[in-house]
């Protein structure tokens, strides 16, 4: 029970890795708010962990703000805040990426961390203790092929992470990031419309296989957001197997 009386929002948290790391907090004693845009699936994970879903795109200010409204007035108070939103986008070219996409990619993958971010920190800093975990990528990090936008809102969002990191330090609130190599939702999405990368990618990784969101990423996360990640801030773990060491090549085939 690492987590009793703590409460969390994760976002993203209908599918993949943020449902993952919601049923790790809760199972931990987390009460956490699952946000998800996908109602099925965001009210799925609220009945199996116990928590409370709200419908929300991240993508849109004044659903992220009502988000963390939503989970102070339910407890009273929030500790713990993971970022792991995203929709799946399109793959091509950096010449055919379109302005809607680059701004639709940093609203869900920049903005709406960013927003929820500044709107938790008030009552973290008043408790004197806060945890923010936000999900980076390795598509930034290595500039993999076809994900222009979500490349470029993943690699701004560990810019914020160390930027927050260095000026709440002084409050009790640390922020780190998490590139995870895992089986998530925008994994699959891509392995659905590039099956024959997928086998590589596993061949490709120093421990031979694409992690596991439950048993890979999730305790990752679990430590970042509890009591024994109290001195650590600002960094960037990378989740993936070995993955980071010397890059993966991500080549699909784009027309």
């Amino acid at each position: 029970m690492r987590l009793k009386g703590r409460v969390a929002i994760v976002t993203g948290a209908g599918n993949g890795i943020g449902a993952a790391v919601a049923r790790r907090f809760a199972a931990e004693g987390a009460s956490v708010l699952v946000a998800e845009v996908n109602e099925e699936t965001g009210h799925a994970v609220a009945d199996e962990t116990g928590g409370l879903f709200l419908r929300t795109d991240v993508g849109d200010k004044a659903q992220v703000l009502a988000m963390v409204d939503t989970a102070v007035r339910e407890w009273g108070h929030i500790d713990i805040l993971v970022n792991n939103a995203w929709a799946a986008g399109n793959v091509g070219r950096v010449e055919d990426k379109t302005d809607e996409m680059l701004a639709r990619g940093l609203g869900l993958g920049f903005y709406g961390p960013f927003w929820a971010m500044q709107a938790v920190f008030p009552h973290m800093r008043d408790r004197g203790w806060g945890r923010v975990v936000n999900m980076c990528s390795l598509n930034g990090v290595n500039a993999h092929m076809g994900t222009l936008e979500y490349n470029a809102a993943k690699e701004a969002l560990r810019t914020l992470t160390r930027t927050a990191a260095r000026e709440w330090a002084p409050t009790g609130v640390v922020v780190n990031a998490i590139c995870p190599g895992a089986k998530s939702a925008a994994f699959r999405s891509m392995m659905s419309r590039h099956p024959e990368l997928e086998a590589k990618t596993s061949g490709m990784n120093p421990m031979g296989r694409v992690g596991d969101p439950d048993h890979d990423i999730a305790p990752v996360a679990l430590f970042l957001a509890g009591e024994d990640a109290r001195y650590v801030t600002g960094n960037t773990v990378f989740v993936d197997g070995g993955a980071h060491i010397n890059g993966v090549a991500w080549a699909p085939d784009l027309p």
